[in-house]
């Protein structure tokens, strides 16, 4: 080990550069509030998406799934994941929005999906 473990005053001042220019590109890239240091108090406003349930809803802290992000609904067999999903997917589309619902227990039933208020026509499914 180097008996002078910290970086000079120059290599520092090129870390903090190269870091505030990376984390630059990312926020174009990806939005405000991509990436952030944890002791920020500043919050980004998200979108939400109600699930159907007013407790999930507040449980979740934003008052529904954030819109425009990827969201995985998991839990044991017959614990409701599809019936939360669905009525996701119907007040996404309710709100002039698109999804996607991708069936990993190949358990969707479309005329389930209707009668929650889907449109099963504009639903993209995998």
């Amino acid at each position: 080990m180097a008996a002078n473990s910290r970086p000079s005053p120059e290599r520092a001042g090129d870390r903090e550069k190269a870091l505030e220019t990376a984390l630059l590109q990312i926020e174009r890239q990806f939005g405000k509030g991509s990436v952030m240091r944890l002791g920020e108090e500043t919050r980004v406003p998200v979108e939400v998406i109600p699930t159907g349930s007013i407790a999930l809803d507040v449980a979740l802290g934003l008052g529904g799934l954030p819109r425009g992000r990827i969201v995985e609904i998991y839990g044991p067999e017959s614990s409701g994941k599809t019936t939360v999903a669905l009525h996701a997917v119907a007040n996404a589309q309710k709100a002039g929005g698109i999804a996607a619902f991708i069936d990993t227990e190949h358990a969707l039933d479309p005329e389930y999906a209707k009668k929650l208020g889907v449109d099963t026509d504009a639903m993209l499914v995998s």
